[in-house]
């Protein structure tokens, strides 16, 4: 989703809900096996689900924007970021990013592609 204004370009990422199903219902595979284990699994795939539906990233011009909800959590400015990458790229699973003085592991939970056509345009510094 693009939403501009004037003089600007904000991209909202769009959630997507593939890593959250396919760890529930590799969850509930592993039950067979061992009930504990599954359980572990699927409820971290419960939790990302809850994550996929109330986080959103938004790219603009200056920063990476981080909302909960409606309310901004967090801003990563791009001057500070060293590198970024996204992990496993048949099925991507991990976004990566380091600035100065952090380093950042989140879940790809949201469209792949749109986080690596940001990434390149806002921020092209990856390997």
């Amino acid at each position: 989703m693009i939403t501009q204004s004037p003089n600007t370009e904000t991209i909202t990422l769009t959630p997507s809900y593939r890593l959250p199903l396919v760890i529930v219902l590799l969850g509930l595979a592993l039950a067979l096996l061992n009930l504990w284990l599954g359980f572990s699994v699927a409820s971290f795939g419960l939790f990302l689900t809850l994550q996929t539906a109330t986080i959103k990233l938004k790219f603009t011009p200056t920063e990476l924007e981080v909302y909960r909800g409606e309310q901004k959590i967090r801003q990563f400015p791009y001057q500070d970021w060293l590198n970024w990458r996204i992990f496993w790229q048949p099925v991507p699973i991990l976004f990566y990013f380091r600035e100065v003085k952090s380093i950042h592991f989140l879940p790809v939970i949201f469209d792949s592609q749109t986080l690596k056509s940001c990434l390149e345009k806002y921020c092209p510094i990856s390997e």
